[in-house]
């Protein structure tokens, strides 16, 4: 959607888009072009993406599958949180979509999609890697990884959290 701006003699200055986040946690597998669809603006010069998928190892392990759980009002709730965040530090952004699965994940598929438009690449780029990196922080969503020797519920990385380039996976 896009709203006509005028100056003080009625000439149309420019356009200026309608800035909507969508936010969902959700059981179903994510669809990425349509979320990324949902972004997309004809003032967006750039839109900037991140899929999380499942892959098929971690530290040298076999993964079979992750599962996800969630307090999904309270998810839903924070990442709205997350959207306004991303808006007060980089407010050209125009939209944001945040789509989040909960139950089975298997290898291969999206956990989670952030899409972020905006004029340039540089805010959609930053707005979307604070966006995942904050969501691991702050949003109540739980991840258990099924591994061929068993299952075991994962906390979040503090050194990934801290973007420390010295920590390791053990």
């Amino acid at each position: 959607l896009i709203k006509l701006c005028n100056n003080a003699r009625g000439k149309p200055l420019e356009m200026e888009p309608n800035k909507e986040s969508t936010c969902q946690v959700v059981s179903y597998p994510l669809d990425i072009p349509t979320i990324t669809e949902l972004v997309n603006d004809p003032a967006a010069g750039a839109i900037s993406t991140f899929i999380g998928i499942t892959r098929d190892n971690f530290n040298g392990k076999p993964v079979l599958m992750l599962e996800y759980e969630a307090y999904e009002t309270m998810a839903e709730k924070e990442l709205i949180k997350l959207c306004n965040n991303a808006r007060e530090k980089w407010p050209d952004i125009y939209h944001i979509a945040i789509y989040h699965k909960i139950g089975q994940v298997p290898i291969g598929e999206a956990s989670v999609v952030i899409a972020v438009s905006s004029p340039h690449r540089r805010d959609a780029m930053r707005a979307t890697e604070y966006l995942i990196d904050t969501l691991k922080i702050t949003v109540p969503i739980w991840k258990k990884e099924f591994y061929e020797d068993g299952s075991i519920w994962k906390a979040n990385c503090e050194g990934c959290q801290a973007h420390t380039a010295k920590h390791k996976h053990t």
